[in-house]
């Protein structure tokens, strides 16, 4: 007697819905990467991910709107295993530490989120998106900053708002000079370079 093999249950409709998004993004990604902002379109990145130009518009409606999805696509979980450190000092220099060693092996979703914000600072359809997710960075840096002094680890007289907005400059500058020129940024012996940096500006 034979059998038939069970058929594989069919997605959902939001399961298509969702893989074609993802698709979607990623196709943005890879052309930013490759050709910047200024070159992308509905079009190219239908064509890219092996849709038409109107399943882009159906899914997003807009260059905007696919450019706010890839920015928020992007760093999803960059920085993994923060989870089992408690807010303070360690989980600061955790933070510092991993996003340098993730620079190493950086993909290409977390290049066009560099390539993004370093573009943000000229272009007024990403400044305030770009503002928002910065303002997100800094402030989860700064309860750190801010726990680390109640607990006492870190120092009293650091100015946390301070402190997240030169760490986040040096995570992201690290960032770019690893996409510019990645021979000259040695990501595995810098990340444990700038942790130690921070341990000894900050520690009590």
């Amino acid at each position: 007697m034979v059998v038939d093999a069970p058929r594989p249950a069919r997605r959902t409709q939001r399961e298509r819905r969702e893989r074609t998004e993802s698709a979607l993004v990623a196709a943005a990604a890879e052309l930013v990467v490759e050709s910047g902002l200024r070159s992308l379109t509905l079009a190219r990145v239908g064509e890219r991910a092996g849709y038409s130009r109107g399943i882009v518009n159906h899914h997003f409606g807009s260059k905007q709107a696919l450019v706010e999805a890839l920015a928020h696509a992007t760093q999803s979980g960059f920085i993994p295993g923060l989870d089992q450190f408690s807010p303070g000092l360690e989980r600061l220099l955790a933070v510092i530490e991993r996003y340098t060693a993730a620079l190493g092996d950086i993909d290409v979703i977390s290049r066009a989120f560099l390539l993004l914000w370093a573009e943000s600072a000229t272009s007024v359809d990403l400044a305030d998106l770009f503002r928002d997710r910065d303002e997100g960075f800094r402030s989860r840096l700064r309860a750190d900053v801010e726990a680390g002094v109640a607990e006492g680890s870190i120092r009293a007289d650091v100015h946390p708002g301070d402190v997240a907005v030169a760490i986040m400059g040096q995570l992201r500058g690290v960032g770019l000079q690893r996409l510019l020129d990645p021979d000259a940024v040695a990501t595995e012996r810098l990340r444990h370079a700038v942790a130690d940096q921070w341990r000894r500006a900050l520690s009590a």
